[in-house]
């Protein structure tokens, strides 16, 4: 039997099939993504943007049309951030169900948190003791506290990639002073609105997750092109963000957009995401964090095959 399900993020649409003998064990057979910038200029008016929504239609309906083709027997569609916040969110999301015939989930951002630690947490094979998970998304970042493999408490932050470039444009080489600024307000966040159960809590490992954390392990790793199975479970130290973070300020954003494993729909994207990076280690006082590949589609996957054991 063959599921599908479909992330459709802020910034960028995953797709994900994975077969399943019936049980809870599932084994992936398509990973597809495309960058849509679906919250384009969402923040100051308040709604998606026609063409941003029509991007990210063909996208959505590609992607069902390829699942079905691949055999996927249920498709499910959760949409996040972007959706969830604009006005006319809802709208899109019937819009979308009228042209793939699939149902869209606008999930809220606990059930976001919720369904994308447990993808990460299988993939990890949920290491002991206490567990920080952080979700760099377009429009908000998710942090989860596991402790033992159970959550303990989420929270959804406004604090996402696509607003922070939208202020924060980088499109030369970066200046050190905005730069700064950037990340102090995004310290400030944190201390500001991470509830005394998340922001108080001593912590045993940080894992990150999303396209700003996955690109940084593929560069610190040297990748030519994007492996999964070795981004998967790797340590980046503080070292080697710092490192990277020099490396992509001294380029312009068409330079960055040149190196492998950094497509153009994430180069303007991945300084901003480096800030988040930085702030959130300095927050929980840690000097590296573990990279998880896996994120909200695996655990929609496994939320799924729970679904039809019931």
């Amino acid at each position: 039997m063959r599921l599908a399900t479909i992330d459709l993020g802020t910034n960028t649409v995953h797709l994900l099939v994975g077969e399943t003998d019936g049980a809870h064990a599932w084994r992936p057979i398509h990973r597809e993504q495309q960058v849509t910038r679906l919250g384009e200029g969402l923040w100051p008016a308040g709604a998606l943007r026609e063409q941003p929504m029509a991007r990210t239609a063909a996208a959505v309906a590609a992607f069902v049309d390829r699942a079905r083709a691949l055999g996927a027997s249920a498709i499910r569609i959760v949409a996040t951030s972007a959706m969830r916040d604009a006005a006319n969110g809802h709208d899109f999301a019937r819009a979308l169900e009228a042209r793939t015939g699939v149902p869209v989930d606008i999930v809220s951002g606990e059930d976001e948190a919720r369904l994308t630690v447990r993808g990460v947490l299988d993939a990890l094979r949920s290491p002991g003791g206490t567990l920080m998970l952080f979700d760099i998304g377009g429009g908000s970042t998710e942090y989860t506290l596991a402790r033992d493999g159970r959550v303990v408490a989420s929270v959804s932050l406004r604090l996402g990639v696509v607003p922070l470039t939208e202020r924060f444009p980088f499109p030369q080489a970066v200046d050190a002073t905005r730069y700064a600024a950037m990340e102090t307000e995004i310290r400030a966040q944190l201390d500001r609105e991470l509830p005394p159960a998340l922001g108080a809590t001593s912590i045993d490992h940080l894992v990150g997750t999303a396209g700003t954390v996955t690109a940084l392990a593929a560069l610190d790793l040297g990748l030519a092109a994007y492996d999964p199975d070795r981004v998967q479970g790797h340590r980046l130290t503080r070292a080697a963000i710092e490192a990277q973070r020099r490396r992509l300020s001294a380029m312009t954003v068409d330079e960055r957009a040149t190196l492998p494993c950094l497509e153009r729909g994430r180069a303007d994207l991945v300084v901003p995401g480096i800030a988040i990076v930085v702030a959130t280690m300095a927050r929980f006082g840690v000097e590296g964090l573990i990279v998880s590949d896996a994120a909200l589609r695996e655990g929609m996957m496994a939320d799924a095959l729970d679904r039809l054991a019931r």
